[in-house]
């Protein structure tokens, strides 16, 4: 069987330039798939691959069609143009990575690093204004449910978009913001408050919503305190609290990391140190 395979798949005639040879080749088709993963293209690629088969359908031999046949043959002709002018704006993003750094362009940027910068960002300078917000980040476990208490956004996550939703007056500035990878799912989401009765009186509506939702779900929670302009962050029930931008970016870019607690139990680490039930100073 296995000589078979082997066979079928001419594993006898790889060398070394042809493995270099598909592991680039790879490469480049990881690249234009995370290029594309959660935007429109996705719903366009399938919309072609669908023509690529009913045209495949109605050859001869087949379910031959030759009126149907002919046609999506001439219209194939023109997808490669179509491509280039729906997505010149992703291609020359593109082409500007590999002429600042052929090798870099390789080796994407992990997602959730822009995620960090931008919500970090956004954080303290909400906090410097003394403006309240609470922004909850998605993990392994779905948000879906709470998400759909608010506000249909599906944008992607930038400084300015997160500042302008937590603006007084703002529509949608009362709730919670939920990010899923590097997109805003939803604003103004209504969240489950935490139970529990050790809890600090102090504590506000924002921070209750905040610790509720990540001892409900893996998710982490950033408060920004109206009255004290300060910054908080909350994972599994804990909330660590009067964070700097050094700190906050530590927490966010060690809770968003991969986890690697599967080989060794007690090699897991968590983001918050202080527990919720502890008194606010």
């Amino acid at each position: 069987m296995w000589d078979r395979l082997a066979s079928a798949v001419h594993v006898h005639e790889l060398n070394g330039l042809a493995v270099l040879d598909i592991l680039i080749l790879a490469a480049i088709i990881y690249q234009i798939l995370l290029l594309i993963r959660g935007t429109r293209a996705v719903h366009m690629i399938v919309g072609v691959v669908a023509l690529v088969v009913l045209h495949f359908l109605t050859r001869p031999g087949l379910f031959y069609l030759p009126a149907v046949h002919a046609v999506l043959g001439d219209l194939l002709l023109y997808i490669p143009f179509a491509v280039i002018v729906l997505f010149q704006n992703q291609l020359r993003q593109v082409l500007a990575r590999v002429g600042r750094n052929p090798i870099a362009a390789l080796v994407s940027r992990k997602p959730h690093e822009n995620v960090v910068e931008e919500v970090a960002l956004a954080a303290m300078s909400l906090a410097s204004k003394r403006l309240g917000a609470l922004i909850v980040l998605e993990r392994e476990l779905g948000l879906r449910a709470f998400s759909e208490t608010g506000i249909t956004l599906d944008a992607y996550v930038s400084y300015d978009l997160v500042v302008s939703i937590f603006q007084r007056g703002a529509p949608l500035h009362d709730g919670a913001l939920v990010i899923v990878g590097s997109r805003i799912r939803a604003a103004c989401a209504y969240l489950p408050l935490t139970t529990n009765p050790n809890l600090s009186r102090t504590y506000g509506t924002r921070h209750r919503a905040a610790i509720g939702i990540t001892e409900e779900s893996d998710a982490i929670a950033i408060v920004v305190s109206e009255d004290r302009g300060t910054v908080s962050f909350c994972e599994g029930g804990r909330i660590d609290e009067d964070l700097d931008a050094s700190s906050l970016t530590e927490r966010l870019q060690a809770a968003l990391a991969p986890r690697r607690e599967m080989w060794w139990p007690f090699t897991r680490r968590y983001a918050g140190t202080s527990r919720a039930e502890a008194p606010r100073a």
